[in-house]
């Protein structure tokens, strides 16, 4: 039994750490044809789902798969591995889709703590138009903002010049530096 809760946990921090390194580097590298949808604003004929949600439909797959076969087979630990994904699924969906891009029928904005350094973390990353130079590839884990403002000015060579909608709320993401007219000078 404790050993069972001890595997689901793990697999919930482990698909943390598997989900910062799939969304660096598979979904805004190879993998874009399908998170694109999710870092543009949504057509005339957007729906409720977007083609980035074909990443959790693949994910719930294994998911299910290695409960089943823990099941069949009698590997147990299996159903604990799935079940931590699953566990991990939904504490992604209430996270991401719900509080940061609020796919929910309400809105919420976190005023304080670690809801809102999540979203300010999950809104700057989408600051950044097309897949090349975002900041915080987490769903449940965001580096501090004042590290990522940072990250952000230095690989754009100082602060973003232009706003532009969310990708799934179709409002700003996170509020551009104005410029100063004395930089002109």
């Amino acid at each position: 039994m404790l050993l069972n809760a001890f595997i689901l946990i793990l697999t919930v921090v482990l698909m943390e750490v598997f989900s910062i390194v799939a969304h660096k580097y598979v979904m805004h590298g190879y993998g874009w044809a399908w998170h694109r949808s999710h870092h543009e604003p949504p057509g005339a004929d957007a729906g409720w789902f977007e083609k980035n949600d074909l990443y959790a439909i693949v994910f719930a797959g294994v998911a299910i798969a290695l409960i089943h076969a823990g099941a069949t087979l009698g590997h147990h630990p299996l159903e604990w591995i799935g079940a931590g994904m699953t566990a991990y699924g939904f504490l992604y969906f209430v996270a991401h889709d719900g509080l940061v891009h609020q796919r929910w029928p309400f809105r919420y904005v976190p005023r304080s703590g670690y809801l809102k350094r999540l979203y300010q973390a999950h809104r700057m990353h989408h600051a950044v138009a097309g897949k090349e130079g975002a900041v915080s590839f987490g769903f449940l884990y965001a580096p501090p903002v004042d590290a990522l403002k940072r990250e952000l000015h230095a690989l754009h060579q100082g602060p973003l010049r232009r706003q532009r909608p969310d990708a799934a709320t179709g409002r700003p993401d996170a509020a551009a530096p104005q410029p100063n007219p004395q930089d002109a000078n």
